[in-house]
């Protein structure tokens, strides 16, 4: 798929900086969005992205950001879902408003991108929606309730519009990543290379899965460092 413009929801240091780099150096006009666009600073110097704030979870502000990238990039050829959010504890003590946010964030945020982002791939006859999962998306772990909830949600939401709109040559794809991320702030233990999932790595599969032949499509593809157990 020729993507010309991209648009990251929920970017960050991370995989979504890794993707917007790769977006860029194909060529592609990159958006960024996030809360807070400060820390978006240096990856924008960096791809020559445009920065938008943005908080997932809010229809109004969601569709604002929609009609930035119309106004700014003429529209979307690719959008990728990264924001997320978890409430950590146990099932007795968590706040439940803390909960909603947790499951608004990482669920309810991807259904008003993919809306939006249907809305005009639709009308254009072609487009891809990326959404980021985790291991929770297939398996719950204790007081992580919320984070399960949430990213249980967002996969179901692949699935259903995978089928809805594949046919109509929109690519949707789900990748659970399932292990941790190197950062600089994780680092793998010494002796231990390569246990932590790479970010530049796993941009590289996204770009793979954008580059499918759209009689192969891929909804779900899972990641994970080779030292885990299955």
């Amino acid at each position: 798929m020729d993507v010309k413009r991209a648009l990251i929801v929920g970017a960050g240091k991370g995989i979504s900086a890794s993707f917007a780099k790769g977006l860029a150096a194909r060529g592609a006009q990159v958006m960024l969005a996030a809360r807070n666009t400060d820390k978006l600073a240096d990856l924008a110097g960096e791809t020559g992205a445009l920065t938008e704030s943005c908080d997932a979870g809010d229809p109004a502000s969601v569709a604002a950001l929609f009609q930035a990238a119309d106004r700014e990039m003429g529209g979307v050829d690719l959008v990728l879902y990264n924001a997320s959010s978890r409430a950590r504890g146990g099932i007795a003590e968590l706040d439940p408003a803390d909960v909603e946010k947790a499951i608004r964030i990482s669920g309810f945020g991807g259904f008003l991108v993919a809306q939006q982002a249907a809305k005009r791939m639709l009308d254009q006859g072609h487009g891809a929606i990326f959404f980021t999962g985790a291991s929770a998306s297939v398996k719950g772990y204790p007081n992580s309730s919320s984070f399960a909830m949430g990213k249980f949600a967002l996969r179901g939401l692949c699935q259903s519009l995978a089928r809805e709109l594949s046919p109509k040559n929109i690519h949707v794809a789900h990748f659970v990543i399932d292990g941790g991320v190197r950062s600089d702030t994780r680092k793998e233990p010494e002796g231990k290379p390569d246990s932590f999932l790479d970010p530049d790595a796993i941009a590289q599969t996204y770009l793979a899965v954008l580059d499918q032949p759209r009689n192969a499509w891929s909804w779900e593809v899972e990641l994970r460092p080779f030292v885990e157990n299955f």
